[in-house]
C-alpha cells in the first residue's frame, strides 16, 4: 500500500500540477479535497477517491488528465474500489443527475460519457454525495466569490442529499455555505 505521499506524487506524474483551476492549481484542489475526507473520516477508499476525483474531468471540469482508455493507470495507484468512485463522480451528468437527487423515484444516474442511466446503490450514492459535498465546500470555503455564486444551489443540492452525507459533511456545509 502506497503512503499519501507516494500516491500524491504518482498524481503529479500524471500532470496535475499542471492544471490551472479555480483557486489555484488541480494539485492544491484534489489535496484540498482529500483533507476533508479525511476530517470527516470517510473511509481510506473514498479519501483516496478524492484525491483523484476529477482524473478524467467532470461536466464542471472537462480537462482531462488521464484519458479513460487509462483507467488502469489509476487504479495501479488507489486501487480498483476508489478507481471505481473516481470514474463514477467524472462520469456524472450533473445537470441531468443532480435535479434527480432526492426527488426522483428511481433515482437514476446518467453517465456522461457513454449517455447510460442506472440505479446506484446506496453504498455508491453515498460516496457520490460525499465527494460531491467535498469537493464543491472545498471550492467554497476558499473562495467566497465561488460561495455566493452559487450558495443558493449548493444549499438546495445539499440538502436534497443530505439522507446520504455524513453528519461532518452536513455541519461543514452549514458552516461554508451561511450568508456572512
Amino acid at each position: 500500500m502506497s503512503t499519501y505521499e507516494e500516491k500524491f506524487q504518482r498524481l503529479a506524474e500524471l500532470g496535475a500540477g499542471d492544471f490551472a483551476h479555480l483557486n489555484g492549481s488541480l494539485e492544491e484542489h484534489f489535496v484540498g479535497v482529500y483533507d476533508l475526507l479525511v476530517e470527516w473520516n470517510a473511509a481510506p477508499t473514498l479519501q483516496d477517491a478524492g484525491l483523484f476525483h476529477a482524473a478524467y474531468g467532470t461536466s464542471g471540469f472537462t480537462d482531462q488528465m488521464v484519458s479513460l482508455d487509462q483507467r488502469h493507470l489509476i487504479a495501479d495507484i488507489i486501487g480498483e474500489a476508489a478507481e471505481k468512485i473516481v470514474y463514477l463522480y467524472c462520469s456524472c451528468d450533473r445537470d441531468v443527475f443532480w435535479p434527480r437527487i432526492g426527488v426522483a423515484e428511481p433515482l437514476l444516474f446518467k453517465d456522461r460519457f457513454c449517455g447510460t442511466e442506472f440505479e446506484l446503490s446506496a453504498d455508491q450514492l453515498c460516496e457520490f454525495c460525499e465527494l460531491t459535498a467535498a469537493n464543491e465546500l472545498q471550492l467554497a470555503a476558499a473562495d467566497p466569490d465561488f460561495a455566493d455564486q452559487y450558495r443558493a444551489e449548493f444549499i438546495d443540492v445539499f440538502a436534497r442529499m443530505k439522507p446520504w452525507l455524513t453528519p461532518q459533511a452536513t455541519a461543514f456545509a452549514r458552516s461554508v455555505l451561511q450568508p456572512a
